[in-house]
């Protein structure tokens, strides 16, 4: 008889309902992205993967779609964050992170959790699921965990800081 094929992905982080995702003001998304640039830079330099508890606050990234006025120089109300924001970037990474304000936009889980629900209604248990404009990770995050523990999952992410934040 054939050995069971191994479990997948256990390195992944797993999303709860307490991660509170995509939850809070603009301000607070700001803030929780700009936690995890901050946090992502201290692991690569201490070359170190995060703890549970720093993976809590990298998952919290939800990119820039729904951010551009950080980005607005004419902006006051957003200086403060800008400003954080330009410290912690080098000028290429910014002009990245600028440029995804147009299509980074964070997806509800329960948005997830319902795409989730229709492919298993569909059929599908497991099998080779490709990520394409994989953000920080959220759809794997959220996947089922008998699918998650028995695919083979590749994400793709243009930006790189977002795909470095996905990687820890």
């Amino acid at each position: 008889m054939a050995e069971p094929e191994p479990l997948r992905n256990q390195r992944n982080y797993r999303i709860t309902d307490a991660d509170k995702l995509g939850v809070g003001s603009l301000k607070q998304k700001c803030r929780h992205n700009l936690a995890a640039i901050e946090l992502l830079q201290q692991l690569e330099a201490e070359h170190r993967p995060p703890t549970e508890a720093e993976q809590r606050v990298l998952v919290r990234f939800v990119g820039w779609g729904g951010l551009p006025q950080v980005f607005d120089a004419w902006n006051e109300a957003w200086k403060e964050e800008r400003e954080r924001l330009e410290q912690l970037l080098t000028p290429d990474e910014l002009d990245s992170a600028r440029a995804t304000t147009l299509n980074a936009h964070y997806t509800a889980s329960v948005v997830i959790r319902a795409m989730y629900a229709l492919l298993q209604h569909l059929g599908f248990a497991q099998g080779r699921v490709l990520e394409p404009a994989l953000g920080l990770g959220h759809f794997i995050g959220l996947m089922p965990e008998i699918m998650h523990a028995r695919s083979l999952v590749t994400g793709i992410e243009i930006d790189a800081i977002t795909a470095r934040l996905a990687q820890m």
